[in-house]
């Protein structure tokens, strides 16, 4: 039975999902809940906050994916674009094996359940241009400044 989290960040409150002493879901959360912190949504949650602090570049806290075989393959695919890098739907179709799956690769990336730490912000349309993303477009916006400003220093 998965329990939650709430903990506070830059962009508003974030329920943190875990089961098993692992990561499931991070996400925005607008509505309060019963909340049940734990040791691993704590280490979550404090390397989320050092990411926010310009202070980490990778996520090493225990997480599970759910979502089916194709699913996995991109968000698998999505944690390996390196901070302050990005990359186009296309591209990360052609790194999964299946370069004409673009769109799908937008829909799984939509479908994201570990916010952030699954960086589908560094997702661009074929143009380079900043396409949708969960948290809006002004969101991704600061997170990608944020990562190439500090990933420039």
């Amino acid at each position: 039975m998965e329990h939650f989290a709430r903990y506070d960040s830059p962009f508003g409150a974030i329920k943190i999902g875990y089961e098993d002493g692992l990561i499931r879901s991070i996400r925005r959360c607008n509505v309060p809940f019963s909340h049940t912190p734990s040791p691993v949504s704590d280490l979550a949650a404090g390397q989320l906050q050092e990411y926010f602090a310009q202070k980490r570049t990778v996520f090493d806290f225990p997480l599970e994916f759910s979502g089916t075989p194709f699913q996995v393959a991109v968000w698998e695919a999505l944690c390996r674009i390196p901070y302050g890098e990005t990359r186009t739907y296309g591209q990360i179709a052609s790194a999964i094996g299946r370069p004409k799956a673009s769109r799908a690769v937008g829909m799984a990336c939509n479908r994201n359940p570990i916010w952030i730490v699954v960086p589908c912000h560094r997702v661009l349309g074929a143009d380079g241009s900043l396409t949708g993303y969960a948290g809006g477009l002004s969101m991704k916006r600061v997170l990608l400044e944020m990562e190439q400003t500090s990933h420039s220093l």
